[in-house]
């Protein structure tokens, strides 16, 4: 994957930004990775130039409404470029088996069915623990990050080049997991907060690391590149700064605190 497009960087509950997602783009494709709480995404992509027809793999996480209600909207409308023969080949969306039941649910609730062609052109792909699977010319291994609240998956990338990319979804890195982390390129990590505003926000209550927890994990790993985000928005202005401060006094890598529409150059960092 040549980049990732920086789609969301809020929590569930932020206002000044959208909830975080985000695309990888491999030469004119997109994997797009969650869909945020609703038609935002829509926005999102319009804004960073994305057609929706050059989207044929979305991975979604998990359940939560941040991250999972933008799907509707994504069916709705690649259905209708298909029915306008304006989208070519068929639409993937990968996610655990348990969700499956789920994402066809809401979608046969709430979409015409016209607009939806599920195992016909539209396929929902089924994951286990430590599947593989090829999108874009990567191998991409799908992994359950063991959450205490709901089921939900990350990836390990391999770049062709070899680097590996991870993202671990939207809770704090757990050792069980470390099979996969281990020997990254790059880490996509959440931070609810800073460290220092651990008691304003609350982020362990909520099953969530600070800013300072995940620089001291990517650099007890030896990660070279962390991009954090999944964050509290009430900081949205000074975050950048803010983040960046707090996160050097623990990691010595490259450090990336995104704002929603920035992309990053994933080969040659």
């Amino acid at each position: 994957m040549e980049q990732v497009i920086v789609l969301g960087t809020g929590n569930a509950q932020a206002l000044n930004c959208y909830n975080t997602c985000f695309a990888l783009k491999e030469g004119n494709e997109y994997l797009l990775v969650d869909t945020g709480g609703g038609n935002g995404i829509l926005k999102q992509l319009n804004n960073q130039n994305i057609p929706l027809n050059q989207i044929h793999h979305i991975f979604i996480t998990h359940e939560h409404t941040d991250h999972i209600l933008g799907i509707p909207w994504m069916i709705r409308f690649i259905g209708a470029l298909m029915n306008q023969n304006k989208y070519d080949g068929n639409l993937y969306v990968y996610c655990h088996s348990d969700l499956v039941n789920t994402i066809r649910t809401i979608v046969e609730l709430i979409v015409q069915k016209k607009f939806y062609k599920f195992d016909d052109r539209m396929f929902l792909v089924p994951l286990e623990d430590g599947d593989t699977k090829e999108i874009l010319g990567n191998q991409i291994t799908f992994f359950d990050i063991k959450s205490t609240k709901v089921k939900q998956y990350g990836f390990s990338l391999i770049q062709p080049n070899g680097d590996k990319i991870t993202f671990t979804g939207d809770e704090p890195y757990r050792d069980a997991i470390q099979e996969y982390v281990k020997e990254s390129t790059w880490l996509f990590h959440e931070a609810f907060c800073l460290y220092s505003q651990r008691k304003i926000f609350k982020p362990y209550e909520k099953y969530h690391s600070t800013v300072k927890d995940a620089c001291q994990l990517a650099e007890e790993l030896k990660i070279p590149n962390l991009l954090l985000w999944h964050t509290e928005d009430k900081n949205i202005l000074s975050r950048k700064t803010l983040y960046m401060e707090e996160g050097k006094q623990y990691y010595s890598g490259n450090l990336f605190i995104p704002n929603d529409g920035e992309i990053i150059n994933l080969i040659n960092q």
